[in-house]
Parts: structure tokens; sequence; C-alpha cells
């Protein structure tokens, strides 16, 4: 009998506790289905999403500050000053409110939008396992993406401002923790809501529930962190805190779709059983079940046929 190794003392000792196996599962399905090139597909949407939303920022901005100094200034000089394409505008006071430029920064915001939300339907019916003939046709897609956009996107600033409230440091501890808390309630509705609709398959909410709150609880910290980052290089020099907003952008969006990828996997991990996993090899458990419905589809019985078809005379 040959001694084990210590890799074969650590497999056996993940897949005895639950929490570890979990863990172990999800890299390993989130390995098989290349999650990773998935988030960079999404954060690249999303980082391309960016320039028309600040097209109708810097339109409305025009509109709001106009004719005001004093508010003027005390934007230009806050971290806004800082950001690429408006950051100089705003320090040379130049900003207008034009019609036109609202309307185009509009129309490709949705645009740009729908981009995210098809990319994130790509990723969650890969990961669900759901068969090509299955999938979300084109239009559907950008119809259904184009939907749920405006209500994600509130639901995404309302958490984003309650957040900042604990970044910010506005008020004591009891604030902080309600901010903290509000935060993590809406980002959990976003997220349920992202990961039923935005997907062929509809899974069962209790099967959405665990990575829904995994997600909503990272993205709750992910975005406290990213308005501290925010304040630090608020009073940086012009070249530096302009590299600096972009790096931290793209890190930010990378590491939150790369986060929301993973709690996916953690989903299809529990609802098929595919734990645990071995850290050796790269075979499924016994008994691992189908997703994306697969398992439904097989239960119906084929049709029989017709009386008299293919009986011997």
């Amino acid at each position: 009998m040959t001694a084990s190794t210590p890799v074969q003392r650590l497999d056996r000792l993940q897949q005895r506790h639950k929490p570890l196996a979990l863990v172990i599962a999800t890299f390993k399905k989130a390995n098989d289905d290349q999650a990773s090139n998935l988030a960079v597909v999404v954060a690249f949407y999303a980082f391309f999403s960016i320039f028309p939303l600040l097209l109708v920022f810097v339109t409305v901005m025009g509109y709001v500050l106009s004719g005001d100094p004093s508010l003027m200034r005390s934007v230009s000089n806050s971290v806004l000053g800082t950001f690429p394409v408006i950051g100089g505008t705003l320090r040379q006071h130049h900003l207008r409110g034009n019609a036109l430029a609202l309307v185009v920064g509009v129309a490709l915001s949705l645009w740009s939008g729908s981009a995210v939300t098809s990319a994130m339907t790509n990723a969650l019916e890969q990961i669900w396992e759901v068969p090509q003939t299955q999938r979300t046709g084109f239009l559907r897609k950008k119809v259904r993406g184009l939907t749920l956009l405006a209500g994600l996107a509130l639901l995404f600033f309302i958490a984003s401002g309650a957040s900042g409230l604990v970044s910010g440091g506005l008020g004591g501890i009891g604030l902080v923790v309600l901010g903290l808390a509000v935060s993590a309630l809406v980002n959990l509705c976003l997220f349920l809501a992202s990961f039923r609709l935005l997907c062929a398959w509809h899974a069962p909410w209790r099967e959405l529930i665990p990575g829904a709150a995994a997600a909503a609880l990272l993205w709750t910290l992910l975005q406290a962190a990213g308005g501290i980052y925010v304040g630090h290089i608020e009073h940086s020099a012009s070249a530096y805190g302009t590299f600096a907003v972009v790096l931290g952008i793209l890190a930010w969006l990378q590491l939150g779709c790369r986060l929301t990828v993973y709690c996916v996997e953690l989903n299809t991990v529990i609802a098929g059983r595919r734990w645990p996993r071995s850290l050796i090899g790269n075979e499924q458990p016994a008994h691992a079940r189908p997703l994306g419905g697969q398992h439904l589809r097989r239960q119906v019985p084929e049709p029989s046929p017709p009386a008299g078809v293919g009986q011997e005379r």
C-alpha cells in the first residue's frame, strides 16, 4: 500500500468539508466554463458603456450648473475634475447644455447598455449549460436587455449611493450600518432579478439565492472600497489622477464582473450537485444532475406512434 501524497490528503480533506468542497467545486466548474473569459467580455462592454453615460452626464451638468459659478468650482475641485474626457472641461468651466448631445448620449447609452446585458445573458446561459437551440435569440435578447436596463441601473445607483455614505464618512456608525444594509438589500434584489430574467432557463428562486446573496455582499464591499479609493485619488496630480481613475475603473469592473460570474457558478454547483470534486481529476460527481432544465426535458415521454403504424400484418 503506497503512502498518500500531501495533495491527496488535502483532496480528501476538502471533500469531507462542505464549505471548502463548494469553493473548490465552484473554481473547478468556472475553469471548465472559461468563466474568466466570460467576465472579461462583460467588463469590456461595461467599460465601453461609461463614455456614452459621460456624454449624458456632461450635458445634464451643463444645464444644472449654468449660471452657478460656485457650484461649478465645487464640482471641478472634486474627483470629477480628474476624470478623463470631462475633467478638463470641468476645470475650465466650459460646460454647456446641448439637446442634441443629450439625445445622442441617451441613445448610445441604451445601445451600449444592451451590449452589457447581452454579454451577461451569454455568460448565464453558458454557465447554466442551456442547449444552443434553447438559448435566447438576438432580437429577444436586445428587447429584454433594454427592458431590464432602466430598472437594474436604478437599483445599482441606489446601492452605490447607499454605500457612498460609508466611504464618504457621512454621519455616525448608525448611518454607516444603515447604508451598508440598504446597499446589500438593493444589490440582492438586483442580482436576483438579473440571474432570473437574463437567462433563458428560469431557475427556481431558491436556486438563485446563494449566489445572489454572495454577489450582493461582495458588491457592497466593492462599492464601499471604490468610494474610499476615489477619496484617496481626489487630490492627486492631474496626470497621475487620470491614470489612477482609468486603471481603477478597469480593475473595479473586471473584479466585479469576475465575482459575479463566480457567484453564478456557485448557484450551478449547488443546483446541479456538482460537488465535491477532486483536486486531481476532472470527473464530475456520480450524483451530479444536468443543468439548464435538461433534466425536465428528459422526463417528458416521447409521443407514441399512432395505432397501426409500424405493426406487422
